[in-house]
């Protein structure tokens, strides 16, 4: 018996027993498994597509043309290769994406993992030796249970579930939440709070760097410094949201 078939032998019971409802205004999805928005709301739920700033990935609007440089990045330099996101930081997802992260509701995963097949399908990511996703100071993952980007990194990319490396990069110096602060605080904020155990493991290999949201890339960069200095090949960024403001 295929796993398909006991999918849909086991359908009806499941939405009996755990009857799915939309992540943002809690409709019945009776019959409906994988991305959990009802019709209405998932016509807000927008996919990043082309045209989108090669480096960064934030996008543009469509009559941009083609994909060229942001503004920011032609006066700026980033420690990774490019960014990419599969959905806008915008309501519904953005929404789904805090109660996953601060409340620790993981009934939303299967949607976000279900939304980035989707977009695999329009964008291919370079194919890395490691995925790490970005680190929590120890103290912030006892306080919260989990890592939301390691988590993310098991459930997007169950393939590669043998090249994630969560204990390579370490959060060792406690910073403030990000939240509020501007980009060149951010920056501030995360300066060295990152170092590499074991930079043999690291030395010539392509990582893919794996976070919730990109906001200012503050973050990822950082990530991405410490891990180029201790002689990663490339560093390219993966996060499933792109904040826009």
């Amino acid at each position: 018996m295929n796993n398909l078939f006991r999918t849909e032998l086991w359908a009806p019971l499941l939405d009996i027993l755990f009857p799915a409802h939309c992540l943002a205004c809690s409709t019945g999805l009776r019959g409906r498994r994988g991305i959990s928005y009802c019709a209405k709301c998932l016509q807000d739920v927008q996919l990043l597509q082309e045209p989108f700033c090669n480096k960064c990935g934030i996008p543009f609007d469509q009559a941009a043309g083609e994909s060229h440089l942001c503004g920011y990045c032609l006066n700026n330099s980033w420690y990774f290769k490019q960014a990419r996101a599969v959905v806008r930081f915008e309501p519904p997802v953005a929404e789904a994406v805090k109660i996953f992260k601060y409340k620790g509701k993981m009934h939303g995963l299967a949607t976000f993992a279900a939304l980035s097949q989707q977009y695999f399908q329009r964008q291919q990511l370079p194919q890395p030796d490691l995925l790490i996703p970005v680190p929590l100071h120890a103290k912030r993952l006892r306080q919260r249970g989990f890592n939301q980007a390691l988590l993310l990194c098991q459930k997007i990319f169950p393939t590669w579930r043998q090249k994630i490396a969560p204990h390579i990069l370490e959060r060792n110096i406690w910073t403030d939440p990000q939240t509020g602060l501007s980009g060149a605080e951010r920056r501030r904020n995360v300066r060295n709070a990152f170092m590499v155990h074991r930079p043999e493991k690291i030395k010539h290999k392509k990582i893919l760097l794996v976070d919730d949201v990109f906001t200012t890339g503050a973050t990822v960069n950082e990530c991405a410094r410490i891990l180029v200095k201790n002689q990663a090949a490339e560093v390219n960024v993966f996060t499933f949201a792109r904040a826009l403001g």
